[in-house]
């Protein structure tokens, strides 16, 4: 065992069996392209392409939102986070999973039922836009910039975190694995759109179910248990004069309730995210939200639970040799755990989280290029043929993809911290405005540019100035703002036409009607 911790901290316990570790990541690669391939041949339209023609099961719309969530951060940053600085890092667990809770119950009825009868919107943007009978569309564009920029820097971070995987499991280059996943990735999503992403969702959120927990159940085990683990965590703090098993980071200070209030403020998040709240538009009946949300919350909890925990056992199991890079304690735990056959399946969960989130960004991307951007040269529109304008998509998740790629190449952050960063871009400049315009008929185009401006701006400032980032998380101050200045810019702009408020109670209706 200590030779092979000695190659874990080295980097690349799976170069001393390549064959096997390879193998069964090839494997589920391919299987992967082969999900997107049955994809791509049940995409005719744009419509497809973009939101599968609404027909995703619950089951299916819930394990796609959670897997399209959890990204690379789930495997790699948030047990990461937890090895590093302790329990207080579950702050940002506890968030996510209320968060995500009041996202299905609050937003999912009502977004499914106000998309379809409001223009049949495809995207976000065309929603805001159609809701709030934007003319300018002025709307449509600025959600669609926001979009492309924040998205970048989300598929630059798990293109780092795919090479940190290469790194840590193989002992290669980096860029080996951003070009083998990206482009794998990029591939299934091309061709197969939306559905293609949403059926490799499924089988990508399984997979990183079932590998979280086995991988904490087996290192709980050699660890010495629940007693043992805690005790080592106490005997290395004890000596390093830290406390990482203090949910509340010592005594009780202003300073320390603000750090948990960054941290929970992370389910703000949720209301804002395009590539999740797309998968609500996406389902058959607005009533198919509930068993959604079950599903949904179900496999999240389990799922953070086990993040969690890996982190914590990752500190009592390396005690001896401590990792160099703390977001790769899940891959040195599945390498030094089991046969390197099973470490392969297990690793690819960290792909699969990975290439899942990716995969539902760049189709965004390419609705807010396509439907939104290029779709107000409407004239120019009309001249596409069907065929033309699944084209004009995949040519968009190329571009995105490109420019992704050649970020991720000098990133200096951490992969938490670039997902923390567009999280925060989306949550502060989409959340409010999506809560406004499906529960306050009085919400006006003017008000839903001007809310979104203020919340993006403040994200971008504040995220990039550190005194201000370290002391509050940047979603905190871009969402209230948002909120605040999208009401006042309302109540000071024209009241919305009639058919608004006709449509608006024709919605709320529908999203209440049981099956």
């Amino acid at each position: 065992m200590d030779d092979d911790l000695r190659l874990l901290a080295e980097g690349g316990l799976a170069a001393r069996h390549p064959l096997w570790t390879a193998s069964a990541i090839i494997l589920y690669l391919a299987f992967m392209l082969f999900i997107g391939y049955r994809a791509y041949r049940s995409t005719g339209n744009i419509d497809d392409y973009m939101l599968g023609g609404r027909r995703l099961r619950p089951s299916v719309a819930a394990l796609s939102a959670g897997a399209a969530d959890m990204s690379g951060w789930l495997l790699m940053g948030l047990p990461g986070a937890l090895y590093a600085t302790g329990l207080v890092e579950v702050w940002i667990a506890i968030g996510l999973t209320v968060g995500a809770w009041f996202n299905w119950k609050l937003v999912a009825p009502r977004l499914r039922a106000y998309t379809e009868l409001s223009g049949d919107s495809l995207t976000i943007p065309s929603f805001l836009g159609n809701r709030t009978r934007d003319q300018s569309g002025a709307l449509r564009v600025t959600s669609g910039i926001i979009i492309l920029v924040y998205f970048t820097f989300y598929v630059c971070s798990g293109m780092v975190a795919a090479g940190t995987f290469a790194e840590s499991t193989f002992g290669i280059k980096a860029i080996w694995g951003i070009v083998a996943v990206g482009g794998v990735t990029l591939a299934y999503t091309l061709f197969g759109g939306f559905l293609g992403a949403s059926w490799t969702d499924v089988a990508q959120g399984l997979l990183m179910l079932a590998a979280l927990i086995a991988v904490p159940i087996i290192a709980l085990g050699k660890a010495g248990g629940p007693i043992g683990v805690a005790e080592k965590i106490n005997q290395l703090d004890l000596a390093a004069g830290v406390h990482r098993l203090n949910i509340f980071v010592g005594p009780v200070t202003w300073a320390g309730i603000v750090a948990i209030i960054s941290a929970a403020a992370w389910g703000l998040g949720y209301f804002g995210q395009p590539h999740i709240i797309v998968r609500f538009m996406a389902l058959r009946t607005p009533a198919e939200a509930k068993a959604g949300r079950r599903i949904g919350i179900g496999w999240m909890t389990l799922s953070a639970l086990g993040a969690v925990s890996a982190g914590l056992i990752g500190i009592a199991y390396f005690a001896d040799q401590p990792l160099s890079n703390p977001e790769t304690v899940f891959l040195s735990l599945a390498q030094a755990l089991f046969h390197p056959a099973v470490a392969g399946l297990v690793l690819a969960a960290v792909l699969a989280a990975i290439m899942s989130t990716m995969s539902s960004q760049l189709v965004v991307c390419s609705s807010a290029l396509v439907v939104d951007l290029l779709s107000l040269t409407r004239s120019r529109r009309r001249q596409l043929t069907k065929r033309q304008e699944v084209m004009a998509g995949r040519l968009a998740v190329l571009a995105v993809a490109a420019v992704a790629f050649g970020l991720s190449l000098t990133a200096q952050d951490t992969i938490l911290g670039l997902v923390a960063f567009a999280w925060a871009g989306f949550g502060a400049s989409f959340g409010p405005v999506i809560l406004l315009s499906l529960y306050w008929r009085r919400l006006t185009n003017w008000g839903a540019l001007a809310g979104m401006i203020a919340g993006a701006a403040t994200v971008f400032i504040w995220g990039n100035i550190d005194a201000l980032s370290g002391a509050m998380y940047e979603i905190v101050p871009g969402f209230i703002l948002n909120g605040l200045v999208a009401v006042v810019v309302s109540r000071l702009t024209p009241t919305p036409p009639q058919e608004v408020a006709r449509e608006f109670a024709a919605a709320s209706a529908a999203a209440a009607t049981r099956p």
